[in-house]
């Protein structure tokens, strides 16, 4: 297990310990210390949460067992939810207000007033002006940090412990910590030369991106998984082309979920795209889109690790995807996927005739 996740987990165990003396104290007063180092009162749990982080929404709904406490959320987030399985979950999810912020985060605190929320969460580290609007409006703001499994793993303990639920994220922390574990130790003896080029694109039909290693959480499964990024020499996510794309030449490529018309075809289907290693050798995948989008970190990640992992090195995992696909969402949603679903969540129909996309299969 890397330094990074291990400090993540002393942290969580910090912030258990905390909430425990806290509640000894005074047993219905919950505080909460915010990346920004803001420490939050709740007089009680938060019963209205508005989201304004996109993955988070359906964090909110995985950690509370409903969308009963969720009043407000991201317009992309109401888009995930809608293209995804989300919203057959929970139908009632395509009711809650996007009106709250735009997609800039700029929030609507007439929007936000209405819905009269307890907490609001709201991006850490990207300037105040998103922020005092929410404040200034009385209004109670968590801010958290994103991009890491470490930042991610502390958020989703804030919103847990902000929703009276602090049990809940051991759970979830303890499934990412075994299946981390456990590609972790069967890929480590995969020498560098041997792991596979990959590359993910963060867009592609309107722009293309890609990003390079620092601060990308794409770059850091696809280390995890076995691989090598392609991109690695750029610094953050940065507009290329086709040329750029065509020099790196990667031996696999990740097509982003955020997009709903994009598919394989856009690289096989393209002059320049269709010649790189990947195309030739039909390792082109998009991105599944679940309860949310497996190619940010939420609480469904270690599936998108055992997805990628299966497809770089299937000669060393034999995970049951679909099987750990119905055991997650039960333990998340409380419902019971059928095949259907999980051809859909998974892209099965999109994916063409990619190779080892067969593994994936219905039985």
């Amino acid at each position: 297990m890397s330094d990074r996740i291990r400090s993540g987990n002393r942290w969580l165990l910090g912030a258990g310990l905390a909430l425990a003396f806290a509640g000894a104290a005074a047993a219905e007063e919950i505080v909460i210390t915010d990346h920004e180092n803001r420490e939050i009162h709740l007089d009680a749990p938060a019963s209205r949460i508005v989201t304004i982080p996109m993955p988070l929404a359906s964090g909110v709904i995985a950690l509370s067992g409903g969308t009963d406490r969720l009043v407000g959320l991201n317009p992309l987030s109401l888009t995930a939810i809608r293209e995804g399985i989300l919203g057959k979950i929970f139908p009632d999810a395509v009711n809650i207000s996007d009106a709250v912020t735009g997609t800039d985060f700029v929030p609507n605190v007439e929007a936000l007033a209405a819905v009269n929320p307890d907490l609001v969460v709201q991006w850490a580290g990207r300037g105040p002006e998103i922020v005092d609007p929410i404040v200034n409006a009385g209004l109670n703001a968590l801010l958290i940090k994103y991009g890491t499994e470490e930042l991610t793993r502390q958020y989703m303990t804030m919103v847990a412990t902000a929703i009276g639920k602090p049990e809940r994220i051991a759970e979830l922390v303890d499934w990412s910590d075994v299946v981390q574990h456990d590609i972790e130790a069967k890929v480590a003896s995969i020498p560098q030369d041997e792991r596979p080029n990959v590359l993910y694109l963060g867009r592609s039909l309107s722009d293309i991106t890609a990003a390079g290693d620092t601060g990308s959480y794409s770059s850091w499964y696809i280390a995890l998984t076995g691989g090598r990024n392609a991109a690695a020499e750029l610094d953050g996510t940065s507009s290329i082309n086709r040329e750029q794309i065509a020099q790196w030449d990667p031996e696999v490529i990740l097509l982003n979920s955020f997009e709903p018309n994009l598919d394989v075809n856009w690289v096989y289907d393209d002059p320049i795209l269709s010649l790189t290693k990947a195309a030739q050798q039909h390792r082109v995948y998009k991105m599944p889109l679940g309860g949310y989008r497996w190619d940010p970190p939420s609480q469904e990640s270690p599936l998108t690790w055992m997805w990628l992992a299966e497809l770089l090195h299937p000669e060393l995992f034999d995970y049951d995807l679909r099987a750990e696909m119905t055991k997650a969402y039960k333990t998340l949603y409380n419902y019971q996927l059928t095949e259907a679903d999980i051809d859909g969540i998974i892209w099965t129909a999109q994916q063409g005739d990619s190779l080892g996309y067969d593994q994936f299969a219905a039985q």
